[in-house]
């Protein structure tokens, strides 16, 4: 799958690893930085979203959407395992549902651009699940250097998943992150209290970034797992 993120927006809650371990499964240790656990609540819209080689559909290839997510490694790869995935595009929701394997969920979704602010409105149909506020980049765009906190959280290159005991792993890819540093007013935000997950009510970390174009390659079965 091709697809290009847009007026991202990573916000990150420190989590203790005790809370997390009962939520992700057992098969994927959890990832910690300096002995920390995160979770992050991540706002974008996307476009041109299609299989690789193939034209975007009109309709379809553009949309809202907002990830919970976590991070673990296995067999030293690093990557991210996704709480929850909410679009506001139905046919996405069933695709990656049944090819990624991933929790996907309809909502009704909103990204508009107010200069100099990102307006972002998400609520799941089904469940208690929403995300309200507004957020901007400040500063200018940076690679994040390697050993850091932002290029740790953002510097993953697959995701998990597991179904009936057995990993999978797809491979993502795309140029390092262009990250600024980010303000965010955020009025609601039950996304990962949905996962079962309370946040803390210090100020999230924030990273912002414009716009960058991804591959996803198909799950792979992790072999000698599950």
């Amino acid at each position: 799958m091709a697809q290009t993120w847009h007026d991202l927006l990573f916000a990150h809650w420190p989590v203790a690893a005790e809370v997390l371990r009962p939520l992700v499964p057992s098969q994927l240790p959890l990832d910690a930085f300096d002995g920390q656990c995160w979770v992050g609540v991540v706002p974008f819209h996307m476009s041109g979203v299609r299989s690789h080689g193939l034209p975007a559909l009109p309709g379809l290839s553009r949309f809202p959407e907002l990830n919970v997510r976590t991070y673990v490694s296995l067999d030293c790869k690093p990557g991210v395992y996704f709480f929850s995935l909410d679009a506001a595009n139905l046919p996405a929701v069933w695709a990656a549902r049944r090819f990624y394997r991933l929790p996907y969920f309809h909502a009704r979704m909103s990204a508009e651009f107010h200069d100099p602010w990102i307006c972002y409105d998400s609520r799941r149909y089904q469940g208690q699940a929403e995300f309200r506020g507004k957020y901007r980049p400040v500063g200018e765009a940076r690679l994040s250097e390697k050993g850091t906190i932002e290029h740790w959280l953002t510097e993953r290159y697959c995701l998990y998943t597991v179904k009936e005991s057995q990993v999978h792993r797809a491979e993502i890819h795309h140029q390092p992150w262009p990250l600024q540093d980010a303000e965010a007013e955020i009025e609601t935000n039950s996304m990962a209290l949905a996962a079962g997950i309370v946040l803390p009510q210090d100020r999230p970390l924030l990273h912002f970034a414009r716009k960058l174009d991804v591959l996803i390659w198909p799950l792979k079965k992790i072999k000698g797992l599950g």
